[in-house]
């Protein structure tokens, strides 16, 4: 499984068919589920793509908190068990895993 974050609009969907991903198997937007997977479910994607969480301005609502902090530990979890993690902005990647 392959991870791609980045800023919303930076790419990261096309940047997924570079690398061969296929769009069926490939999970466009892990920040938009409501309630989020599990990880074990998230594995079995080629690739994940999220939408940059954890810059910005901080949420005023608790829902709104609690639900950024949550997508951001599961993006760590599955960074930890992806075997490449890819970071987009203004449309070019940087490999950090």
């Amino acid at each position: 499984m392959i991870l791609i974050i980045g800023g919303r609009g930076a790419g990261k969907r096309e940047f997924a068919t570079t690398l061969g991903c296929d769009p069926e198997k490939t999970l466009p937007a892990l920040h938009a589920l409501e309630p989020l997977p599990s990880l074990k479910d998230l594995l079995n994607y080629e690739a994940v793509i999220c939408d940059e969480v954890g810059c910005g301005v901080v949420p005023m609502e608790r829902h709104d908190r609690e639900r950024r902090e949550a997508i951001g530990r599961l993006c760590c979890q599955l960074a930890h068990e992806a075997q490449a993690v890819y970071r987009l902005q203004c449309g070019l990647a940087m490999r950090l895993k």
